[in-house]
């Protein structure tokens, strides 16, 4: 309430004081200054990735024109489109990780340790038996319906069970995206489509060209929608009761989050699979260093999730060069360390 008066004060004009209580470092130096390096960086790498590949590219045959057009095509129909799968994926799956993070109210919560990502491929594995014929629209739709109604029956496991602990909702997380896959590999066994829900499961951008990739342009706006209601998620992680008598409404503003991080995860899913935990370590190590201010760490959650997910494919596509390595398992072998060594610590901080 506003010293004085009746009325309650609106999210935004709380967020920022309450986000700077539970700030764990303050602010870096001259952020704007910052922000501006790491995003040149960022271009470079993507720079990077489009000059990089088995099929031969350079500037001087693209500046000095092919007679051919093999330059230019190649270019276009591939290394573009994959280059910005890239980034669209690593900066929603991100900040779909910083939203549950907050309204759980726990570092070690993101769609694939919450059962939302596999609740997503079970759904893709539906719209494959059901629908075959469906455009990627379509299979996209299907997939973030299944996805938020894993993430909803995360959450009332979540409050049936009662757990908070910092360690065991992940856990109780991981349990069911484990029932959830055996559901899925059963039905796939079933319908000889195992192929498939490998290729679904396993992150891989290697496929990605001109015409596959058009639905992460959603993930943008998604983003942006996240971002202009970052205050409203911020208060939100407070709990239900502060958020109230601070004149959220609560449940309007986790469904909303909740069906920002289904829709993300599906078009990530339909358009190159699953890559695990790159959203638990990017909004881990922001977090740590900024705060929980998701207006001021979200644009660094963004970018860090596109850069992270773009230096992990190169790194699988030059290790065994020509032939790559899927990105999902670059990024799970790192993520997973990153994962186990935050588990260990907490859990060491906690005795």
């Amino acid at each position: 309430m506003t010293p004085g008066h009746g009325r309650p004060m609106s999210p935004k004009a709380v967020a920022e004081p309450a986000a700077e209580t539970l700030a764990q470092a303050a602010a870096p130096h001259r952020p704007g200054r910052a922000f501006a390096l790491a995003l040149a960086g960022l271009l470079a790498l993507a720079l990077a990735s489009l000059l990089t590949g088995s099929g031969a590219l350079s500037l001087d045959a693209l500046v000095s024109g092919d007679p051919q057009g093999h330059a230019a095509l190649v270019l276009m129909a591939s290394r573009v489109p994959r280059t910005l799968s890239l980034l669209f994926s690593g900066m929603s799956m991100g900040v779909c990780a910083a939203l549950m993070q907050m309204l759980f109210r726990n570092r070690f919560v993101e769609p694939t340790t919450a059962g939302t990502a596999e609740a997503a491929t079970l759904g893709l594995l539906a719209a494959a038996l059901l629908a075959p014929g469906l455009p990627m629209l379509g299979k996209m739709g299907g997939a973030a319906a299944f996805a938020l109604a894993g993430t909803l029956l995360f959450l009332k496991l979540v409050e049936r069970i009662g757990y908070r602990q910092t360690v065991m909702l992940p856990l109780v997380g991981l349990m069911l995206g484990g029932v959830i896959n055996a559901v899925t590999t059963f039905f796939a066994y079933r319908y000889d489509l195992l192929q498939s829900l490998a290729a679904w499961t396993n992150g891989d951008f290697s496929g990605v060209l001109r015409g596959r990739y058009e639905l992460l342009w959603i993930n943008v706006a998604l983003a942006l929608a996240a971002y202009l209601a970052a205050d409203r998620f911020t208060v939100a992680g407070l709990g239900d009761a502060v958020a109230r008598n601070l004149g959220l409404d609560y449940g309007r503003t986790v469904a909303i989050g909740v069906t920002i991080v289904a829709l993300a995860t599906a078009a990530c899913i339909v358009t190159a699979g699953t890559v695990p935990f790159l959203g638990l370590l990017v909004a881990n190590v922001v977090g740590l260093v900024m705060g929980d201010n998701l207006r001021r760490t979200l644009p660094w959650i963004a970018l860090s999730g596109a850069a992270f997910l773009l230096a992990c494919d190169m790194i699988g596509r030059l290790v065994r060069y020509p032939y790559e390595i899927p990105v999902g398992s670059v990024a799970g072998v790192v993520g997973s360390a990153v994962f186990l060594y935050l588990l260990l610590r907490r859990r060491d901080r906690l005795g």
